[in-house]
């Protein structure tokens, strides 16, 4: 596969999704008490200087955020067929991002992960594997939602798939279902060890490659030691698990080992995981430390 990146700026910033939910107040709060986070998220990402932001996913878990919404599920419960949501779930809040910056990435939580985190309680499906394809089915209403509002990039995160439970095979096949309807290029977001799976995640059709390097640098041999096929490598760069910040020499450091393993036309830097859990000031500072070194390598090119 030739190199085709989606991106013409060199070290482009992103973020993997979520950010801190910061409570606002005043009547818009009232209609909408999340309505405040997901402009104080889409704001901060912008001041920080990221190029690609998220609308924060301030409205819940990732995985009842789209559980909650699907027909067949109730809870935790997967009660009968799982259907595609009566009305799309993210796009409102990516919209609102999409009226603030150029370069917005829709997200969503992939098949597999959401099938882990819900229990079978219906004869309609005999394991994971098989929720999990259902699943998809309904994610793609989703994604194609996303890509009409005018996303540059749709992330499918399947954190389960490092773990070693989730049948590959069919993590393929449901990201597949959904990636196939699109003609935006696409992202699958993996953090954690990936000594076990990657040969199997190599596998995926998806034009980004976004995985953990800060918190798992070995991941960095691992990758780069394969065909990756011309795709372009999410580079965590950047701890997600504590509010201690990366300073801009930390993080210039780790995009330079980034660089000497992949190239810089190959990386889009991101934090390696979601921010949800941090202090807002935490992951503001992480995103501006972000933004400025990559602003430093760079120009250092």
């Amino acid at each position: 596969m030739a190199k085709d990146y989606f991106i013409n700026k060199v070290l482009a910033t992103t973020v993997v999704g979520s950010y801190p939910v910061v409570r606002g107040g005043g009547l818009l709060s009232l209609l909408d008490p999340l309505r405040p986070s997901v402009e104080i998220a889409v704001a901060d990402q912008i001041a920080a200087g990221i190029d690609i932001i998220s609308d924060g996913q301030v409205r819940g878990d990732m995985i009842r955020a789209f559980t909650q919404k699907l027909p067949g599920i109730r809870g935790q419960e997967v009660i009968g067929k799982v259907q595609p949501a009566s009305a799309p779930i993210t796009v409102r809040d990516t919209k609102y991002a999409l009226s603030k910056a150029r370069m917005v990435k829709g997200i969503i939580t992939g098949p597999t992960t959401l099938a882990h985190g819900l229990h079978i309680s219906t004869p309609m499906y005999r394991n994971k594997g098989e929720l999990a394809l259902d699943l998809a089915a309904a994610l793609v209403v989703e994604a194609t939602s996303l890509e009409a509002a005018g996303v540059t990039l749709l992330q499918i995160d399947e954190p389960i798939f490092s773990t070693g439970i989730a049948d590959l095979s069919v993590g393929k096949q449901a990201i597949e279902m959904i990636t196939k309807t699109l003609h935006i290029p696409t992202c699958m977001h993996v953090c954690g060890d990936l000594s076990e799976v990657i040969d199997d995640l190599l596998k995926i059709q998806v034009s980004v490659l976004d995985f953990e390097f800060s918190k798992n640098p070995a991941n960095i041999a691992l990758v780069s030691s394969r065909e990756l096929s011309g795709r372009m490598v999410g580079f965590g760069c950047v701890d997600s698990t504590t509010d201690a910040v990366d300073s801009i020499p930390e993080i210039k450091e780790r995009i330079e080992k980034g660089i000497g393993a992949f190239g810089a036309r190959a990386l889009l830097l991101d934090p390696d995981c979601g921010m949800r859990m941090l202090t807002r000031d935490a992951a503001f500072a992480k995103l501006k430390n972000l933004a400025g070194a990559a602003k430093e390598v760079r120009l250092s090119l």
